[in-house]
């Protein structure tokens, strides 16, 4: 079987690596900054910014496929001229046109990091965390003209702990679609895979986050709600508390929440480096080791000038 994939990151990396185990052939990579940067500045993004998922290319001698887009006549022709059985899909930038879909010989196979038909999108990392969900999963999916809609290959679940942040998340993520994709194109290549309809009564969407989101509102959410938007957003984008003009940036790993009678909003402790803010269900938020945003060096001392 002969396989190209696409994509981006840990996901482009474990989906090599679980074509390989499968004992496929990778037939090329193409990469997602191909269609976001100009050559100059892919040649220095690699020159300086050297990947695992280019130095894997590099070591196992893959095609690293250098066009422009997935949608291009150039690729289109590269699939048909090489008889290409299978494309995968990970984290991309483009929606596929149909003519370029159709034309692998068993299909093009995107990989959602959630159990579809749940949390289609763009990012369901940040989402399941965000919205409380005790566990993720991974599918591999038949694409079609639809975002996520395509009738699904295989499935596994995972779960989600309570001190995960959107980082834990993706890499347990990422290294479930490798397992799945050894075990996929082995039943693929025997004919063994019955692909089943997504039910679309349970399907769910989530656009992508807007900055606002980034910014802790403690009137709004209880205490819970806001150690998930903290974890959720790490490590894609830092979230964010401000008291009057000033912004500290939150790290998701030293948050923990307080059983303290409070009032929402209201700092009831301070360290050098900490905060300990009331939430509306009359609990706390205790922050440690904050960075005052742009000026971090300065985080001490502009808490010790916050009156309790």
């Amino acid at each position: 079987m002969k396989v190209v994939v696409l994509g981006k990151g840990a996901m482009l990396s474990n989906l090599i690596r679980g074509v390989i185990l499968s004992g496929a052939e990778v037939a090329g990579v193409f990469r997602y900054e191909r269609v976001k940067l100009s050559p100059l500045k892919m040649l220095l993004h690699d020159f300086f910014k050297s990947s695992p998922e280019l130095t894997l290319i590099k070591k196992r001698k893959i095609k690293d496929l250098c066009f422009k887009s997935a949608n291009s006549e150039e690729f289109k022709r590269f699939l048909i001229k090489d008889n290409i059985d299978l494309v995968l899909v990970g984290t991309w930038c483009e929606k596929l046109k149909k003519d370029v879909i159709d034309i692998p010989v068993i299909g093009t196979v995107n990989v959602h990091p959630s159990l579809l038909p749940k949390y289609r999108g763009p990012n369901p990392y940040l989402q399941t965390i965000l919205h409380g969900e005790k566990k993720s999963g991974v599918t591999f999916h038949l694409m079609n003209e639809k975002f996520d809609s395509g009738p699904v290959l295989a499935q596994s679940e995972i779960e989600i702990l309570d001190g995960d942040t959107g980082k834990e998340l993706k890499n347990k993520t990422v290294f479930q679609a490798r397992l799945i994709c050894t075990e996929l194109l082995g039943k693929l290549t025997d004919g063994l895979v019955i692909p089943v309809p997504q039910d679309e009564s349970s399907a769910s969407y989530y656009e992508d986050v807007k900055p606002e989101d980034m910014t802790l509102n403690f009137y709004k959410e209880n205490s819970l709600e806001l150690l998930r938007r903290i974890r959720a957003f790490h490590p894609w984008l830092p979230v964010y508390f401000q008291h009057g003009n000033i912004f500290f940036k939150i790290n998701p790993y030293n948050v923990e929440i307080i059983d303290k009678s409070c009032s929402a909003g209201s700092i009831i402790e301070k360290g050098h480096y900490s905060l300990t803010v009331g939430t509306i269900d009359g609990k706390a938020l205790k922050m440690s080791n904050l960075k005052l945003y742009k000026f971090p060096f300065l985080t001490g001392f502009f808490i010790d000038r916050i009156s309790i």
